[in-house]
């Protein structure tokens, strides 16, 4: 693997797995009592064994999984909405306050619920909802007498108000309050621990229950669960539920595929180096460099050691041979009868010891021997020169 296909594997790695964790963090464990009292759960929290209590009993009962616009127009039917989620919209609330002045009976439960009461308000008190209490009645009513104490964990207690009959509380505080509103009636719990499963057998409790009711022939009881996130419509139920994050884990990984995909099929370009001089450049700045300095010699120097090794190379000469014998071997190989061949040599051999050279004579130098490397055809430049010649 390349280093990039690695880096995105890693990555990849990374949020798979902090996906997990936080997935383990959010998850409910089974049982819980903290779970929401929805009627499809059988976990402590949950309030499956109320919702068929009533229909096994012979109430009519319902889930609501529809928006409270869509509420029954006429008709005392009861409302249960035991811990809801979020809040509601404007036109939410403004049918679910139609409802009860037509006759209706709305149970709400909860720290938050105060959100879907026509009026009045609750105060949250998280740290008492952490143990199950004994409320005991506080004032007369057919509920009270039906169920003198109950059992409950409250999240909430009731803001005084003189428009509240209050039913059940702890002596400082109501938890359990009942007014009317319209021709309806509105009953507030702090919890909804009396209608869980793990609450409904508490002493008291299921009396309570069932009195809360008030069960009248042709009154539908409508169990809330369109606020829990159960919903008939099939999008609205995945964005209420954990589903989304699973669809969200595979939206990563197309968009991690597809990035892989376009890396493996996209142009493969290799990245342009910029070349810093030119060598027409290069060679004039060397030029310069040699100029400022004064030393004409050194170009020499550097010229004849390239051509002599080239040379000695081609006549199977040691490197150090004298010039003498090096001249020799020339003129037997090529003929030359050129008189300034020893003159040349002995002039570039002397070259590092004159450092006054002037930059003609050393111009000079460099062109006669490129001359003779031409002539000679001792390294590609020069038989790249001389077949140029001949062609011409």
């Amino acid at each position: 693997m390349s280093a990039g296909d690695r880096k995105l594997l890693l990555i990849a790695g990374a949020v798979f797995l902090l996906l997990t964790v936080v997935a383990l963090f959010l998850a409910k464990p089974a049982g819980s009592t903290m779970e929401t009292p929805t009627t499809y759960s059988t976990a402590s929290g949950g309030a499956k064994a109320a919702y068929l209590l009533l229909k096994n009993s012979g109430y009519l009962v319902e889930r609501w999984e529809q928006p409270a616009t869509d509420l029954p127009e006429t008709g005392e039917n009861t409302l249960i909405l035991a811990e809801p989620w979020g809040a509601p919209t404007e036109a939410e609330r403004a049918r679910l306050r139609q409802f009860v002045e037509g006759g209706g009976r709305m149970i709400v439960t909860g720290r938050f619920s105060g959100l879907f009461l026509p009026e009045g308000g609750t105060v949250p008190d998280p740290l008492a909802g952490m143990t199950w209490k004994q409320l005991a009645a506080q004032s007369p009513s057919s509920i009270t007498r039906a169920a003198p104490a109950i059992t409950m964990a409250p999240q909430a207690y009731w803001k005084a108000g003189d428009f509240v009959l209050p039913l059940y509380g702890d002596g400082t505080h109501s938890m359990v309050v009942m007014f009317r509103y319209g021709k309806g009636e509105v009953l507030w719990w702090a919890a909804a621990t009396p209608l869980t499963n793990a609450g409904l057998k508490e002493p008291g409790n299921l009396e309570f229950f069932l009195a809360c009711l008030d069960q009248k022939p042709n009154n539908k009881i409508l169990w809330d669960e369109y606020f829990h996130g159960y919903r008939r419509s099939l999008a609205a139920s995945i964005e209420r539920s954990p589903v989304k994050w699973m669809f969200v884990q595979l939206a990563i990984f197309a968009l991690i595929l597809l990035v892989t995909y376009s890396r493996r099929s996209g142009p493969i370009l290799i990245p342009a180096q910029a070349v810093r001089l030119s060598p027409l450049e290069f060679v004039r700045t060397l030029g310069l460099l040699y100029e400022k300095a004064e030393a004409s010699s050194v170009a020499v120097d550097i010229s004849y050691r390239r051509f002599r090794y080239w040379l000695t190379r081609r006549l199977g000469l040691a490197a150090n041979v004298p010039v003498l014998e090096l001249e020799r071997a020339i003129r037997d190989r090529w003929k030359v009868n050129d008189s300034d061949l020893r003159t040349t040599l002995e002039g570039c051999e002397s070259a590092p010891y004159h450092t006054g050279m002037k930059p003609a004579e050393a111009l000079r130098l460099v062109q006669k021997i490129y001359d003779y490397a031409v002539r000679f055809k001792l390294f590609p430049a020069a038989r790249v020169a001389t077949s140029s010649k001949e062609k011409t």
